[in-house]
């Protein structure tokens, strides 16, 4: 029989193993060549050498290690302007960098989307713009499309939108439409010129226009939605009095549709995605002995719900196998009530879950791709059947840290915590069970 630390053990290694093979270099090496100045995207191929003008515009958390992997096929022959949340510990020549934040935009954020938009007005028919796109670039690369609305404003919109519980796809249906770079506003900018996104996705498959809030790609969302939304949420009375008075008047503007002209001469790949890191830890846990499923039917739902969800299957699959696992990707929602403590949705996702598993032989890792889990170091957690134990034998009381979303200092007290630092990438949250 396995123990606690075994078994902790094993969850980390398979995380880890996942985020390696799902590394961006890695991903740009399968999907990007570059041979005497021709530029292949996947299925595409680009005469550098024919266009006036080639412009890079990188952002998000992935967004200095993107433009670095590009650089690593087309070297120094490109420019651009690169936007990220994590200062890296060097800047590549030919770029503009802005140090924008997540999870809410600074004012570098603003001067960023201010400096891309200047720059993509510059661009012509004969121009080709390489957007190099990653999550977290709702809030690294922004500007209010009505001036009225305020940095500060701006701030406190997107903290009521982070704390309403509302999956982020629904977040992000708000962001696109107050925001004069997001839901293809950025394309517009640069209408004519070619358009090539490259993306690095933490958005559901089926949704990617939602990664980084859409800002080049056909906006499938309505501000019919977006008022719509916000009233299942209770989200108006937490809006500051310049986006509430929009909403109660119903003054957003649309954003471009399918149809749009400015979509032309555009094209989108996807590159890197939550389904990378979930083949890659089930690869992982299968080497490892164990019977894997993958299921991730639970993303976006509340974690009470998606703990019992995925206990259940797992449950279930070990009393088929001695040695059973399940993968899931995605994100799990966590509705902040009052004030909160340190952690984040992975850490309280393996906390709740540690008082459903007490005595068995479970183990839970929850963590984010991007190293970071809410306002904590750490990237998420790893519980299992001896963590309620250890924890009540260290005086900690883990329905209080529940009960004040306050899971980190229990965490890592008990050493449980899973930091990576950031990884410079983000593909959404995995999480790793296991029974033995």
């Amino acid at each position: 029989m396995a123990t606690g630390h075994a078994m902790r053990a094993a969850a980390r290694q398979i995380f880890q193993y996942a985020l390696a093979e799902s590394s961006i270099d890695k991903a740009f090496s399968r999907h990007l060549s570059y041979e005497r100045g021709v530029l292949r995207v996947c299925e595409d191929l680009y005469d550098m050498t024919r266009y006036a003008r080639v412009l890079v515009v990188s952002f998000g958390k992935a967004g200095h290690q993107m433009a670095e992997a590009l650089s690593r096929h087309v070297g120094a022959t490109v420019t651009g302007i690169v936007a990220t949340p994590n200062p890296p510990p060097h800047q590549l020549s030919g770029y503009r960098y802005f140090a924008g934040s997540h999870p809410h935009p600074n004012a570098e954020s603003v001067l960023g989307a201010d400096a891309i938009l200047k720059a993509l007005r510059r661009l012509g028919p004969d121009s080709l713009v390489l957007y190099l796109i990653s999550g977290g670039g709702s809030s690294v690369v922004e500007t209010p499309i009505d001036p009225e609305i305020s940095l500060e404003d701006l701030i406190a919109t997107y903290r009521a939108l982070v704390h309403s519980g509302a999956p982020i796809a629904q977040i992000n249906t708000i962001r696109k439409h107050l925001s004069a770079v997001k839901g293809g506003r950025m394309a517009r900018a640069a209408a004519g010129a070619q358009q090539v996104s490259i993306l690095v996705s933490d958005v559901p498959e089926n949704s990617l226009d939602a990664l980084s809030s859409g800002p080049t790609m056909p906006d499938s969302t309505t501000v019919q939605d977006c008022y719509r939304i916000a009233s299942e949420h209770g989200m108006l009375g937490n809006f500051p009095p310049s986006v509430r008075e929009i909403f109660e008047h119903h003054a957003l503007e649309e954003t471009p549709k399918p149809d749009d002209a400015v979509f032309a001469r555009s094209r989108w790949w996807n590159v890197l995605s939550n389904e990378t890191a979930e083949k890659a830890a089930a690869v992982a846990a299968a080497r490892s002995g164990f019977a894997v499923e993958i299921d991730h039917s639970c993303d976006d739902w509340e974690y009470h719900k998606a703990a019992d969800y995925l206990l259940d299957r797992l449950r279930r699959l070990h009393q088929e196998v001695s040695k059973a696992c399940i993968i899931s990707g995605g994100e799990v929602t966590v509705k902040i009530k009052g004030d909160a403590g340190q952690g984040g949705r992975n850490q309280h996702f393996v906390l709740e879950c540690a008082t459903k598993i007490a005595g068995e032989n479970i183990a839970v890792l929850s963590a984010g791709t991007d190293g970071i889990d809410g306002n904590s170091p750490a990237a998420g957690a790893v519980a299992d059947g001896t963590t309620l134990e250890r924890a009540h034998a260290a005086g900690l009381d883990v329905p209080d840290h529940l009960r004040r979303f306050d899971s980190f200092p229990l965490l890592e007290r008990l050493g449980d915590a899973v930091h990576t630092g950031p990884t410079g990438n983000n593909i959404r949250d995995l999480r790793i069970l296991l029974a033995f």
